[in-house]
């Protein structure tokens, strides 16, 4: 996922029992911003066309080019005004949102070319428009298995975020991306989730009552693993059904590229909780297939946005590779990963390889690093290459393992996540039942 200077936003969640928005957020919302926007000619220009070009207030008070996705009429005081969704163009899709007309700045409007005319242009001189849209095209990672038609459906068919919000134990969250719930739940601006089986509904209500029946206090499945105040557990997709889609729908809403599991059944989801005495509390997951012939360890991997930044990523990946290890088998992520999965992963090889290294030298084989680690031997290769620590001689790759500078590579690599004991593993790989 791409990164940002909005770190308050990335990271998400605001505690229910904290009631209204920070001073911040209210002064933001209010658009006090020292004097209102002047009243522009409005005439043969409103409403705005969708594809529409122009500069928009954002929540940090300063103005942004932004692209009309879509619009909507609001009927307030008997006039019929427009509201319009909007794409900020400098940054990462999920901070599109539903803006009023005094946001935007009407004299920046700029209309789009008509795509279809561009798409009959046979002129190899690109327009400075045809430029932008290579770069929005690069912005989002993590499509690079989809053709130009599948992507343009796609980004079509997500181009609205259909649920603002989600409350979920005692986090009140933003969501950052479209997911595809049933069609009654479509438009629905909060969707009120119970933290345990993920069940959602409409109104608070309804999970107040919800929570007077629900038993669970965990994840159902078994728990794997317990050190402290973190625990795992396993849930097989075939057993728990709808806990896994409900996973995957709650999932979808903070991840662009992820695909939506209906087959839930062909899967294992690896459950992260914070546990204190009123239950253990989901912080993140990864799933991971039965059954995979290219040796993937790891299908898709989330930290819920209140939970970010603590490690519990790196935590996650490491875990995964634990599981690997009591296989008896290497593993690998799910292909293709997008440019800051690549650069999360290529983090924790690093320091697992390098910190073998300084303890081995150079007298170590990719053959026993992979060994050793559970790292598919072509992700060992490739680190080390992307470091600059292996040659070829005589036929075989040599691995090059200078201590200073195995020690400047770790700390280019940064901290891992919390630590994963494997003696605290209780854990049987999976076996078909029958």
């Amino acid at each position: 996922m791409s990164s940002m200077d909005a770190s308050r936003t990335e990271n998400g969640g605001t505690p229910v029992s904290n009631g209204n928005s920070s001073t911040e957020d209210t002064v933001m919302v209010d658009g006090d911003f020292g004097g209102t926007l002047p009243e522009k000619p409005k005439s043969g220009l409103l409403p705005l066309e969708v594809g529409t070009r122009v500069m928009c207030r954002w929540r940090d008070g300063k103005f942004h080019p932004v692209k009309v996705i879509e619009r909507r009429k609001q009927i307030c005081d008997g006039n019929n005004e427009y509201e319009y969704y909007v794409h900020y163009t400098e940054f990462n899709r999920r901070l599109d949102e539903w803006v009023k007309l005094e946001q935007l700045d009407l004299e920046s409007v700029e209309t789009d070319v008509d795509e279809k005319v561009e798409d009959k242009a046979t002129s190899l001189k690109m327009t400075r428009h045809q430029k932008r849209k290579i770069d929005e095209t690069h912005v989002e990672p993590g499509h690079e298995e989809l053709d130009a038609a599948s992507l343009r459906e796609h980004e079509e068919f997500t181009k609205v975020k259909n649920i603002a919000t989600i409350e979920l134990g005692r986090y009140e969250i933003d969501t950052w991306y479209f997911s595809p719930f049933p069609p009654e739940y479509n438009g629905t601006p909060k969707l009120y989730f119970c933290e345990f089986c993920l069940n959602f509904m409409k109104r608070k209500e309804q999970l107040q009552r919800h929570m007077r029946k629900c038993d669970l206090k965990h994840p159902p499945g078994d728990e794997i693993y317990r050190c402290g105040t973190l625990s795992m557990f396993e849930v097989d997709g075939k057993k728990n059904k709808v806990y896994g889609q409900n996973l995957c729908y709650l999932a979808k809403l903070f991840l662009d590229h992820k695909t939506l599991y209906y087959d839930v059944d062909l899967f294992l989801f690896y459950i992260l909780c914070e546990c204190d005495d009123r239950g253990c509390h989901m912080v993140g997951y990864f799933s991971k297939e039965k059954h995979s012939e290219e040796s993937y360890n790891l299908a898709c991997i989330l930290t819920l946005p209140p939970y970010q930044r603590k490690g519990y990523g790196k935590f996650l990946i490491a875990f995964s590779y634990e599981l690997s290890k009591k296989e008896g088998k290497v593993g690998t992520p799910e292909r293709p990963l997008s440019d800051l999965g690549l650069l999360s992963y290529r983090g924790y090889w690093t320091r697992v390889l390098l910190d073998i290294l300084k303890k081995h030298k150079s007298n170590i084989s990719i053959k026993e690093l992979s060994d050793m680690t559970a790292i598919k031997a072509d992700d060992i290769l490739s680190t080390l290459q992307t470091l600059e620590l292996i040659q070829y001689r005589k036929g075989q790759h040599a691995i090059c393992a200078d201590p200073k500078i195995l020690d400047r590579h770790l700390k280019a690599a940064g901290r891992g996540g919390p630590d994963v004991d494997g003696s605290k593993l209780i854990w049987t790989p999976y076996r078909d039942q029958g």
